[in-house]
């Protein structure tokens, strides 16, 4: 092999390494930082991964909300109209957010499946349902097209 030709080869070579280092390490970072959403039922059923971030999402039980009176720790269910799940919040909580309406919480499931929120979500609007809130209910059978908006801000 001609020396011209062997090194535009090496070349060739190690660029393509080097482009495939990236490409895995780029893959590998936005691995650790996808937040799948889940439903209640999708919990119950131990399709989502424990001790990873993930979103669940629901309508809040109504009669299910706890407050600590000495501090911010907060407690109430979620459901997707079948199952439900527990959810334990440190913070404040948003403006909107109260019984009976859709929420999307971020956090962490516990091998208990009791789910750690580091941060609740609430609707901005009466006629908006957060989007992944919206579609697992409409699987459902329970979400209503023609009763709320087709807005998703």
């Amino acid at each position: 092999m001609h020396p011209l030709r062997r090194k535009r080869l090496m070349l060739i070579i190690y660029i393509m390494l080097i482009i495939a280092i990236v490409v895995g390490l780029i893959l590998y970072a936005l691995r650790q930082n996808i937040n799948l959403f889940y439903t209640p039922t999708q919990i119950i059923n131990n399709e989502a991964p424990k001790g990873v971030n993930i979103r669940v999402g629901g309508l809040v039980e109504v009669g299910s909300f706890k407050r600590e009176s000495d501090s911010l720790k907060s407690e109430f269910s979620v459901t997707d109209t079948e199952e439900s799940i527990v959810i334990s919040y440190e913070g404040i909580l948003p403006d909107l957010f109260r019984e009976g309406q859709g929420i999307v919480a971020k956090g962490q499931l516990t091998p208990e499946n009791r789910f750690i929120a580091d941060e609740v979500l609430a609707k901005h609007d009466e006629n908006y349902m957060p989007p992944e809130v919206k579609e697992a209910l409409e699987a459902k059978g329970y979400w209503q097209h023609d009763q709320q908006s087709q807005s998703t801000y």
